[in-house]
């Protein structure tokens, strides 16, 4: 009982929106945005992969444009604008929380993975709202398998998902939440 007090007295004291690691993960998350977004303007306006795509770089990756208007692997696809609206809203709250977490957070790795969550989320959420829709374009297939076409803010997602489960299995239960 009394080390879940110190626990919570411990949790209670962290800073709520900006910790001692908050610079690295906004630096970070800032990078992924900029990287995420630069491939996309530039597929979408410089090379009009609308208009010159699909691009075959190997004989199982190909670049595509795909104008996602759901979530992950295409899914909860919306075509009004109040559903366009309430997945931005959604990303907007998830990465306010993740971005508390993150300024709580005493771990390294813990930091860096919310970071390129943080850096993924927010690229996709400008899509959302510059577009109405996520810019896709990564096409990956070997024979008649065929991955979901996805971008570098999902690869920055994936990873940083990676990151949490890897620290939470590493330290135990409910490290990552520490």
């Amino acid at each position: 009982m009394h080390e879940q007090e110190n626990t919570a007295e411990l949790i209670a004291k962290r800073p709520l929106f900006w910790g001692r690691l908050s610079p690295a993960v906004l630096l970070l998350a800032l990078i992924c945005v900029a990287i995420d977004q630069g491939s996309k303007l530039w597929l979408v306006y410089g090379f009009d992969l609308g208009t010159n795509g699909p691009v075959q770089l190997l004989p199982i990756l190909d670049i595509v444009l795909v104008w996602n208007r759901g979530i992950s692997y295409g899914l909860f696809q919306q075509n009004s604008d109040l559903g366009r609206w309430l997945l931005a809203t959604l990303t907007v709250v998830i990465t306010i929380g993740l971005w508390i977490w993150s300024a709580r957070s005493e771990s390294k790795l813990v930091a860096v993975a919310l970071a390129l969550v943080i850096g993924g989320a927010v690229g996709n959420g400008i899509d959302r709202l510059a577009f109405g829709a996520v810019v896709d374009f990564v096409y990956f297939h070997v024979g008649s398998f065929s991955w979901y076409v996805f971008n570098l803010a999902d690869v920055w997602i994936v990873a940083g998902v990676a990151g949490l489960l890897y620290d939470s299995f590493r330290n135990g239960p409910n490290s990552a939440a520490k």
